[in-house]
Formats: structure tokens, sequence, C-alpha cells
């Protein structure tokens, strides 16, 4: 038994012996490979090296070397940057938690990543390795490694924790300390850092890194002469960008040292942060050329601020503004005034911007608010200021240099004080003037009375009292406007006027006007005596004197003064010539008439005095019985005037010829023509009684009742009762009872609506219903008589009846009717009435062509005054631009402007400094400006359109401050004008794009 039991063993013995064999045979081969993977990842060879740890982990069944293999293969991973390097390590931690390699692993990877410059997955991988496992050496690598990796992901106070760990270390010590002092610089805790740098300034890695950080601090430390010196010392081992920024701290210290000179080279080397400067830069380079008195260049820096809200813009606009004063810049000054007088960030600089912005408005006026309102704002605002006496006396003066009568009067209507009582005389005079030219002629009456009522200045008494009297003419009240004028020309200041002048020539027409010719003769004549120097006036005054002997049938001294116009051979001249010839038949000289009307048809062949000649001088052939020249020219003048005034009259007259002739025939033909060319007219009435006799006189009365019942407008049995009705109401009509009148012309048109008078009827019910003021009313009757064939009202009414229409805007009406009146008149004011309105009227309806032509006749009328002369050029100059003929536009408006006043010259200004700026004047376009701004600043519009302009002339001439800020104070001051402050707002946006690629405080 026990020898059986022994055999056992020995079997057993040898089996196992056996198995170890095989064992450790496999074991050594595995083995072997490991090493050999151990090698090449050892060489760095990690991509064989991962082959044979991948094989080795598959083969064998060791989970230690299994665990040694994963271990290997994730490392192997990480170093060949493999996707899946991180999930392979998390997973040899994960399948062997027990490994004495994890902890390795952990810190290997994060010192990988940490060499690689990835620190984020340094950190990751830190955050996994348990400190206590390290050695003393490994501790002080990762504290520091760990410490930057924080330092670099900008959490510095992780970084300061780490990097204390490992300040004395004696391999990271010197490394630890420097970041110390970095953070606490970067933190403003200059001790500190001061503290740091100072143990790692004997290091030469760290000197040159150190001189422009001590640099800094010493400069925000408020040593500025020890941040120069170590800024100077550091310039030339810096690169670009610290080289930027040393310029910046040492050209600051120079310039807190007030040693401008030094500051201003290293202050303009800067180079900004990223490329750009901000405002603070702009202001210190420019206060620095200010303290130097470099104008020019302080101006150059100190626009370049735009968007300023804070002390240092308001500073700096304060100084810009002195700039600009220096340099005699005031448009510019009063712009940067206003600017720091609206910031509150300094008392004292805001007070003084105010007085120098106060003081600027009244000497060159403000197109933002009217200077008087400037004035008052400061001594409102400051009352304790020691120029408020200085700025009270300007406020007054303002009142007139400023020209903005219509906001003083607001003011002054709400401060009736006795020291503004000479201001109120003199700006209701100058609004008085600025309504008369915009022929609001009863304001305009108003503001005279209240001027002559203030009787502090005799000068403008005076004054006042013409205009008043200029107002009540034109107003056609003659009565009082006489009045006025004696009262102008007798009273003590009047001689000094510079109206008293032509008082004599006023005089006279208002004479005129009342139909006192005697009178009216004797002021011609003074005018004519007293004025020799103004040729329009005497040549004019000649003519009336004229008309007022041939009205009081004084024909010789008639004669004699249209000889004068004559000789002048001017305006009128024709006129003169026509009536001297006239007067040749009032004393009994038939053949001279004769000849002079003869010479006057050959010498004025466009004439509008031609046809009343033709009549005239046919008329003088009857009376001088020479028929068949009568007969002649009478042919003539229907032939050259077939639709004319005269063409009726003629026609009668050569039936009456014929009649009285016996040439019974010939006249009933000539009868028969007016009827039936001119019914319902006095003439047809004369030949239809004339005819009358002659069919009468041969027994033919049955043939005159047939014809007569053909005509609508002769009722033979209603004929006594027509009349009589008529007859009713013109005797009222000519008494002025107007009411009963429109009665009975109502009346009369109601019942006999085709009867004999009818034409006459209409048109003295019209004539009426315009004196009443019914002028609406009127229409109808004013539209049948133009509507029926051509007769001694029809002018009138064409006159007449345009006027209604335009005044109801009806210019698509008006406009037909203003055609007719230009071809069919026959007094010169009624072809310029139709003329001026015409181009008016086409303009509005934008047809420019039309309204152009129609100026070019207003204007080539030598009797258009400069009123109408002045519309014709705008229209012109408007209608310009409209087509885009800005050459065209550019000499229209320069006629405008040497005859415009009010808002016409305003708007010519506007544009002469805009075709200024086309041409790149911008200077030149400023002043013109700034005139405007000066003598018109109560048109908003344009005030506001030229603001616009100057902000182009600035930014044109590179005052990119001047530009911005006026664009703004556009947008916020004139918002009751919408396309104005889109305009204003599209050249801001354009100008702060460009602005802001050098200024990094600018933004859209």
């Amino acid at each position: 038994m026990r020898k059986l039991s022994w055999l056992f063993l020995l079997m057993i013995f040898v089996g196992t012996f056996t198995v170890s064999a095989q064992k450790s045979i496999i074991y050594t081969h595995e083995l072997k490979d490991f090493n050999k993977a151990i090698s090449l990842f050892n060489d760095n060879q990690f991509a064989s090296a991962q082959i044979i740890f991948e094989k080795v982990k598959l083969e064998t069944t060791n989970e230690e070397i299994k665990s040694d293999c994963s271990y290997y293969d994730a490392s192997c991973a990480i170093r060949l940057n493999q996707a899946n390097a991180d999930v392979l390590m998390e997973k040899f931690v994960e399948d062997y938690p027990t490994s004495a390699k994890s902890n390795q692993a952990f810190i290997e990877v994060a010192h990988y990543y940490f060499e690689q410059g990835n620190y984020p997955q340094a950190l990751k991988w830190f955050e996994k390795v348990d400190e206590s496992q390290l050695t003393y050496k490994e501790r002080d690598k990762f504290n520091f490694q760990k410490g930057y990796a924080f330092f670099n992901s900008k959490n510095k106070k992780e970084a300061t924790t780490y990097f204390n760990k490992v300040v004395n270390s004696s391999e990271y010590g010197s490394q630890a300390k420097y970041y110390l002092g970095f953070i606490a610089y970067e933190g403003d805790d200059y001790k500190e850092a001061t503290k740091y740098f100072d143990a790692v300034s004997g290091e030469e890695k760290y000197k040159e890194k150190l001189s422009y950080y001590q640099a800094d601090m010493n400069f925000k430390l408020g040593n500025f002469q020890k941040a120069i010196d170590l800024g100077q010392k550091a310039m030339s081992k810096s690169n670009a960008l610290e080289k930027s920024e040393l310029n910046k701290i040492i050209g600051e210290s120079y310039f807190n040292l007030k040693q401008y000179d030094k500051a201003i080279p290293y202050l303009a080397d800067y180079k900004g942060k990223k490329g750009r400067w901000n405002n603070t830069d702009f202001y210190q380079l420019g206060y620095a050329y200010y303290k130097q008195n470099d104008f020019e260049n302080a101006i150059s820096q100190f626009n370049k601020i735009i968007n300023g809200k804070d002390f240092v813009a308001q500073n700096a606009y304060y100084h810009l503004g002195q700039s600009y004063l220096n340099l005699d810049q005031k448009q510019q000054a009063l712009n940067a005034f206003k600017n720091a007088s609206e910031m509150t960030f300094d008392a004292s600089i805001q007070e003084d911007a105010s007085l120098n912005y106060a003081k600027l408005s009244y000497e060159i006026g403000n197109s933002y608010q009217t200077v008087p309102q400037v004035l008052l704002d400061f001594i409102k605002k400051y009352p304790n200021n020691a120029s408020r006496p200085v700025v009270e006396k300007l406020l007054i003066d303002s009142y007139i240099s400023s020209k903005n009568y219509k906001e003083a009067l607001v003011l002054l209507e709400k401060n009736r004080g006795p020291e503004n009582k000479l201001a109120y005389q003199k700006v209701t005079f100058y609004r008085g003037l600025e309504l008369y030219a915009d022929r609001n002629y009863q304001e305009a009456a108003k503001m005279f009375k209240k001027s002559i009522d203030g009787q502090i200045d005799a000068d403008f008494t005076a004054r006042a009292t013409f205009w008043k009297a200029e107002t009540e003419y034109v107003q056609d009240d003659y009565n009082n406007a006489l009045l006025s004028y004696k009262q102008f020309v007798n009273g003590p200041r009047a001689s000094s006027a510079s109206e008293y002048k032509n008082s004599n020539y006023n005089i006279a027409y208002t004479y005129f006007k009342l139909k006192e010719y005697d009178q009216a003769a004797t002021y011609f004549q003074n005018q004519i005596d007293k004025v020799k120097d103004d040729k329009v006036r005497l040549n004019d005054s000649y003519l009336r004197l004229g008309d007022c002997r041939f009205v009081s049938s004084k024909y010789w001294p008639a004669m004699e003064a249209y000889n004068k116009v004559i000789e002048s051979k001017g305006v009128d001249a024709d006129y003169a010539y026509y009536q001297k010839a006239i007067c040749y038949g009032f004393v009994s000289k038939n053949d001279t008439k004769i000849e002079e009307l003869n010479s006057f048809l050959q010498m004025y062949p466009k004439s509008s005095y031609r046809d009343d000649a033709m009549y005239e001088l046919a008329n003088t052939y009857v009376a001088a019985n020479k028929q068949d020249l009568a007969l002649k020219t009478f042919d003539r003048l229907i032939g050259e005037y077939k639709n004319g005034s005269y063409t009726a009259k003629s026609i009668l007259r050569q039936g009456l010829i014929y009649y009285n002739s016996d040439k019974s025939e010939q006249a009933l033909t000539k009868f028969k023509k007016v009827v039936a060319d001119f019914p319902k007219t006095p003439e047809a009435l004369e030949a239809v009684s004339t005819a009358r006799l002659i069919y009468v006189d041969g027994g033919r009365v049955n043939e005159y009742a047939t014809w007569v019942r053909t005509l609508d407008f002769v009722a033979v049995t209603d004929a006594d009762l027509d009349n009589d009705s008529y007859e009713s109401a013109l005797k009222q009509f000519e008494q002025n009872n107007n009411r009963q009148a429109i009665s009975g012309f109502s009346a009369y048109i109601s019942s006999f609506p085709r009867g004999i008078h009818s034409l006459q009827a209409n048109f003295y019910l019209a004539q009426t219903y315009f004196s009443e003021g019914q002028k609406d009313k009127s229409v109808a009757n004013y539209q049948y008589v133009i509507s029926e064939p051509r007769s001694e009202f029809t002018e009138q009414s064409l006159a007449r009846l345009s006027q209604v229409l335009l005044d109801n805007n009806q210019k698509d009406k008006a406009i037909p009717v203003l055609i007719r009146l230009e071809n069919e008149s026959d007094f010169p004011q009624n072809k310029v009435f139709a003329q001026s309105n015409l181009m008016k009227c086409y303009y509005d309806k934008k047809d420019y062509g039309n309204s152009v032509i129609y100026a070019d006749k207003v204007l080539s009328n030598p009797k258009t005054d400069d009123n109408v002369r002045s519309d014709a050029q705008i229209i012109i100059a408007r209608s310009a631009m409209q087509t885009g003929d800005e050459a065209k536009a550019r000499a229209g408006y320069a006629k405008v402007l040497t005859i415009a006043k009010g808002e016409l010259a305003a708007e010519a200004l506007y544009y002469d400094a805009y075709f200024k700026n086309k041409d790149s004047k911008y200077e030149a376009s400023n002043v013109t400006i700034q005139k405007l701004a000066k003598n018109y600043s109560s048109y908003r519009f344009y005030g506001s359109k030229g603001l616009i302009l100057m902000a182009k002339n600035f930014y044109g001439l590179k005052d990119s401050f001047q530009a911005t800020y006026i664009l703004e104070n556009v947008i916020k001051n004139f918002t009751d004008f919408s396309d104005v402050v889109a305009e204003a707002q599209n050249e801001l946006d354009r100008i702060k794009a460009e602005e802001s690629k050098t200024n990094s405080s600018i933004t859209n």
C-alpha cells in the first residue's frame, strides 16, 4: 500500500513537472516579446511597440502581463495621438483598478499633454493623479506643471495655489516666482508683483520681459520718471507690440509730468490696441500739441474723438474749441464749445464753454437755435457769471444782427420791459419788411404799426411810416396810403431815410390811383426834378406825367412828356408814341395824327398797342372823310387780329360806313357778320338795330322779322321787359348797391337766360360777387362770359376767373384759362400775370419743361417786377435740379441770389454752398453756409440742409469731429423735417463706419 502511494505521488510529481515545464516555456516566450515591446517603447517606437503589446495581451493568460500590456498600449495610443487613446487609458484603469501603474498612467499622460501644450487635456489628467503616491521630485514637477496649466487656462487663483507649492523649489522656484509676479501684475497688485519680479531679476532669461512690466507698474504707481527710464531701457529688447505699449507708457508719463514736447513723439508712435486708438489716446496727443501752441495738429487729434461721453471728451472738445479760436475758425469753434457745454462732467468747463458758445453764436450766427435764445439760456443758467452784462448787451443786438425776427419777436413779446423797447421797435420793423417781401401785406401792416407805436428811435418811426403806406397802397387803400406817405415826408427824420429819395414818386402814383391827376402831375414833376440818376423811375414819371396831362386835356404838355419817353427808347416808348399820336387828334391836327399813327405801325410792329393804333387810324380816316382808307385799315386790323378786341367793332364800323354811303347791301352783309360771329355783344345789338333801319327804309320788314327770329338773344315781344329788368339791375350796380345788384342781375339771368343783355348781366354779376368776397359764386358767370365770342368783357373775365381758380388751388382748371388770357390780353399786366402763374402751375404739376418755357417768357418781359423775376429764376433753377441739369441750375440760382429776399434768398444761398461743395471748395462752401446761418436762420429747412452740407465739407477737410457733431445735432434738433433727418443719419452712419477703422471708441 505504501509502495502504491509512493508510485502515485511520483506520477503526480512527474505530471506536475511536465506541465510546469510547458508553462515555463510559454511564459519565457511571452516575456521575451513583452520585453522587446518595452525596449521599443523606451526607444519612442510607439507604433511598433503597440502592435507587440496588443499581440502579447491577446496571447497571454498572465493577468499581470495583460495589465501591463493594457497600460503600455494606452500609453502608445496617447503618444501616437490616436482618437481612442483616452478611452484606452480609462479602460486600463477600469479593468485594473489595483494596478500599481494606474497613478503612473495618469501622471505620464498629464505630462505628455503638458509637453504638447494641450493644457486643458493636461489638467484633465492631472486631476486624476493621487499626489500622495508621488515622490518628492515628481511632486514638484506635478505642482509646477499643474499650476502652469491653470495659468494658461486663465484660472489664476488655482495657478497661484500650485505655484506657491514650488516657490522654494531649486528646479521650479524661479519660474514659479516669475509667474506669480505676472499674476500679481495683471491683478494690479504691484507690491506683490515687484517682490516676485525682484526675486528673479538677476536671471538673464527674465530681464527682457521684466523691464517692460516694471516700466508699466511704475507708471501705474505714479513713478513716472522711473517708468520712463525703465521703458526706454526695455525698448531695444522688445517686440513690435511691446514697443507700441512702451511708447504709450513713456509718452503718457511725460504727459503726466507736463513735459509735453517730450511726450509727443512717444504718444504719436503708439499703435493702439489691435491697431486702433481710443478717445483718451487722441486726447492726450491733441492736448500735448495744444500746450505747444501747435493748434493745427491739436485739432487733427481732438476731432477724431467721436461719440465721447465722459470727462476726457468734454475736456477735449473744450480745448478743440480753443484751438479753433486761435486759428480764427469760428464756426468749428462754435460746434466744439456747444458740445462741451452740453456735458456735465466738469461744471467749470461747461460754464466757460457755454459762454464761448453764446458769444460765437452772436458773432457768426447759429443754425441750431436762434441767437437770442442761446444768449437768454446762458443768462438764465449762469445768472452770476462775470460776463453777464456783456451777454445782455449782445442779446439786445442779436435781435437785429441774427435777422431771425420771427423768433426774436416771440421772445420780445414775453419780455416787454423798458430795456427792450428799442429792440422791439427795430424787430417789428424788420419783421414787417420780411412779411412784405413774402406778400403778406396785412400782417406786415400790423408790424409797421407796432414799430410806429414804439416811438423810441425816430429813424425807425419814419421808415415804418413809409412802409405802412406801401402796404396800404398794394392793398388798394389809397386814401390811407396817401395820408401815411404825407406823414412820412413831413416827419423830422424823413430826409435821412433811404426811402425818402422816391417819396414824390410814391405820392404821385397814389394821387394817380385816386384819379386826382393834377396833384399826381405835380408830384411826378417833383420826382423828375429831384431824382435824375434813377432812369427807370425817371422814364416812368415822364410817362405818367404825360397821362395826367392827357386826362386833364392838356395835350401839348402831355406831348412834351411823351417825347421824353420816346427819346429814351426804353420801356413804354411805344405807348408814349401812340399816346402822342392820339393827342394830335385832340388839338385838331388829324393829318399829323394820321402820319404819326402810320409811323407808329412801322416803328413798333410787335407793340401790344398795334391793334389800338390801327383802330384809331381807321376811325380818324372816317373823320377825315377818307372812307376807302378807313375800310382798308379796318380790313387790315381784322386780318391781323381775327379774334381781337377790336374785330367786332371794326366790322360794325365798316357796316356803318357803307350805311352812311347808302350802300345798304354791303352794310347788311357786315351787320349780319357781326351778329353771326359775335352774338350777344353790344356790337351785335347795334348791328341788329341799324340793320332794322335798312330793312324798314327798304320796305322789307317781313324779311327783317324772319331774320331776327333766328337770333336767340333778340326777343321781339319781350324786348321792353328785358331792357327794363336789365336797366334796373345796372342802376344798382352803378350806385355800388352790391346786394341789390346781385339780386337784380340774378333775377334778370333767371328770367332772360338768352336775353339781349345776358352777356353784360353775367359779367356784372360776376364782378359784384368778386368785390363782395363771394369769389366762388362768380365762377359760373365768368365762365359764361368767356364761353361767348370775344367782347370787351372777355379779358377781365379771364383774369378774374383764373385768379379765383388759383386761389382755390384748382390749377388744372386754371391753366386753360391762363393760356387764353396770355393769348388774348391787350393789357401787358394781364399777360405777365398769365405767364407768371402758368410758370408756377406747370412747376407744381412737375411739368418742368413748360415751367421753364414760361419762366423764360417772364424774364424776357422788361415790365416784370423783381418779385416775379425772382420767382421765374427760382423756377428755372428748381426745374433744372429736378431734371438733373445742374449746370443750368447753378446759373439759375446765381441769378436768384442777386435779386431774392427772404426764403428765396435762403434757398439760393444753400445751393450756392451746394455747388461749391460739389466743386470740392469746402471752405468757400462753409463761408456761404455761415452767411445763411447768420442772415436767414428763421428759414429752418434750408438751415438744416445747410448744416448737412457743412458736415460734408468738414469731412472733406478731414475734420471728422465737426462732421459727426453737426450731423448728430441735425438729427436731434430738426425732427420736424424727416427727410433732412434721414439724410443726416445716412451721412453720419457712413462717416462712423469709415472712422471706426482707426478709433476703437466708435461703435455703429
